[in-house]
């Protein structure tokens, strides 16, 4: 017989090499990771490219079948069948065969190269066996022990992360951190950093993920639709899964959404049994939950899959544009040689730091107390982001915190408790994250929401109910503010629009009844979120100095401010954790005033 000899099963030199014990069909035979012989009768095929077919949606190929001294050659996707066609019809020709019997034969191919693709598909996307979990050297255990017990330690991942080359984008840093800190919790924070090019975002991400150690993380540039469900069992359960941007995604957005939702994934796929020639089903599962963070330049994303993210927006001012150049000039001076150096070790603390937490269960006795805004459904996911987001700052701390026991149905849980200046953190955060500035109301209308804003809080100090329980009409608020009809109509259907104010009735002759949705600072220009409440005696006295980062989120004592004195509609002390407009500070906690949290280190 003219052709190729059957040669043995070769392992593919990959990163992750063929299962070894893999049936392959009869006649087939892997020479490498990118070649796969075929014979067939007297004829006999050559594949080339198994290495890039690594798309369950398409099997692309250069293929060559030879019959004697007669050759064909092409490249095509044996899963299109206007492909397979024109290839039959060509190498009859050149061979001179009828077209049924290459056709046949290539039939024959996809069956048996649909395993090895699997293989392949699972091998390649396993991570390294170099990321496997390395042991702390007695030097690097203590630095990441000092580092998770320093009780500046917000502050010091915010200077860390600026050591890194990351100008100006502190908040977003602290939230990308925790997130990634969350991965150990059972329901992660996901995290989405949007720009426009060149703005900084994937700087944003490479730096956070480099004071990951390599087997936390798992780092894609694009997924295929099915690429997730041929992973590990648990290669991606407590790590942290990035993307470089979402658009690389889109074909697996369907599953990141269920793996975010459900904590796991598990397909069943069907094929053909190389030995037996029968149909099995074949069941794969990967095991969650794992942190996802994306990054993306698109201004239209899928919209499940933004309800589920932190948006983190990167700073495009000229500001910040100039500070970005005076950093990449000090990087060519002999300061910037040594930063370089002292990042190094920046991020050998953090790795070090990040493999000695340990996923511990935290308890917040303080939840019962805390309230979040609910009038909207997506708030439901923003609630649980939230609670999270707290959960992850308590985590960090669990080398400050008392670990606790509990014995429950025979078994023994570790936790750590919430103490108020997480909740403090994580509101000054919410705000930061969550909230958005109210830059995007035109001046008149923002005049307008301030006067409404006032006198709503007036009608509900006089009936003693919360100002969103207040309701009134265009007419009593045209009597009130003393404003002419057409011009207080344009401007409260633009605060309907934008969810600062609610509608009631208004369509079938019925009389349009408004309600005050927007419960923060409406003289303030800094990012808020409305209806973050703190439980009552949220405050912790601080032993030591605290961080300047947490500082933020603690107001002064309680003052007398624009809208009346600290006394509240509902009694005279209120009972959250902050004013959305802490003075000379980051903003806090609650939407409409009051004393705040300090943070204890």
């Amino acid at each position: 017989m003219a052709g190729f000899p059957k040669l043995p099963p070769v392992s593919p030199s990959m990163d992750a090499p063929l299962l070894p014990a893999l049936p392959l069909a009869a006649g087939l035979t892997v020479t490498s990771a990118d070649e796969a012989r075929f014979v067939r009768g007297p004829r006999s095929y050559r594949v080339r490219g198994l290495a890039r077919a690594l798309s369950a949606e398409a099997l692309r190929l250069t293929v060559r079948v030879s019959l004697g001294e007669r050759v064909f050659v092409d490249t095509l996707d044996l899963y299109q069948a206007r492909g397979r066609g024109g290839f039959a019809k060509g190498a009859a020709v050149e061979l001179g065969l009828a077209e049924e019997v290459i056709a046949g034969d290539l039939s024959a191919l996809v069956l048996g190269l649909e395993p090895v693709q699997e293989a392949l598909m699972r091998g390649a996307l396993k991570p390294d066996a170099e990321a496997s979990e390395p042991v702390l050297s007695p030097a690097d255990e203590a630095a990441g022990i000092a580092l998770l017990r320093d009780p500046r330690l917000l502050d010091r991942i915010v200077s860390d992360v600026e050591a890194l080359g990351v100008v100006g984008e502190a908040d977003n840093a602290l939230v990308g951190y925790l997130a990634m800190v969350s991965r150990l919790l059972a329901k992660p924070l996901a995290v989405l950093i949007q720009s426009t090019s060149a703005a900084g975002k994937s700087t944003l991400m490479d730096g956070l993920l480099s004071l990951l150690p390599a087997h936390e993380r798992v780092h894609y540039s694009a997924m295929t639709g099915q690429s997730l469900f041929y992973l590990g069992e648990g290669d991606l359960k407590h790590k942290v899964l990035a993307i470089a941007e979402e658009e690389g995604v889109r074909q697996a957005a369907y599953a990141l959404k269920l793996l975010q939702s459900q904590g796991e994934l598990t397909i069943a796929s069907t094929g053909k049994d190389p030995a037996t020639g029968k149909l099995v089903t074949s069941e794969y599962r990967v095991e969650g939950p794992v942190m996802l963070m994306l990054t993306t330049t698109a201004i239209d994303i899928d919209e499940e899959l933004l309800n589920r993210c932190l948006v983190l927006t990167i700073n495009e001012s000229a500001e910040q544009t100039a500070a970005i150049q005076a950093r990449q000039r000090q990087a060519r001076t002999l300061a910037g040689l040594q930063a370089k150096v002292r990042g190094d070790q920046v991020q050998a603390a953090h790795r070090a730091a990040q493999a000695l937490l340990r996923p511990l269960a935290v308890v917040n006795p303080l939840a019962e107390g805390l309230r979040f805004a609910s009038d909207r459904v997506r708030l439901r996911r923003d609630h649980a982001k939230y609670l999270a987001l707290i959960d992850a700052i308590a985590l960090l701390h669990q080398q400050q915190r008392k670990v606790q026991t509990i014995e429950v149905e025979g078994q023994s849980v570790e936790y750590i408790e919430v103490i108020p200046s997480d909740i403090a953190m994580a509101n000054r955060l919410a705000h930061a994250v969550l909230g958005r500035s109210l830059d995007e109301l035109p001046p008149q209308t923002r005049r307008l929401l301030q006067a409404l804003q006032r006198w709503v809080e007036g009608q509900a100090a006089v009936q003693a109910i919360p100002p969103t329980s207040v309701r009134f009409t265009r007419r009593e608020l045209r009597e009130a503010l003393g404003m002419g009809d057409t011009q207080l109509r344009v401007h409260l259907e633009r605060l309907v629009e934008l969810e600062y104010v609610a509608l009631h009735g208004g369509r079938q002759g019925q009389r349009a009844v408004y309600a005050l949705l927007f419960g923060g600072d409406a003289g303030s220009d800094a990012p808020q979120w409305s209806g973050l409440i703190g439980p009552a005696g949220a405050s912790a006295p601080s032993t030591e100095a605290p961080s300047s980062i947490i500082e933020a989120t603690a107001s002064p004592a309680p003052a007398e401010t624009s809208r009346g004195s600290t006394s509240t509609s509902r009694g005279k002390t209120p009972n959250f954790a902050g004013a959305s407009r802490a003075v000379r500070g980051g903003v806090a906690a609650g939407s409409r005033g009051g004393v705040s949290t300090r943070s204890a280190p």
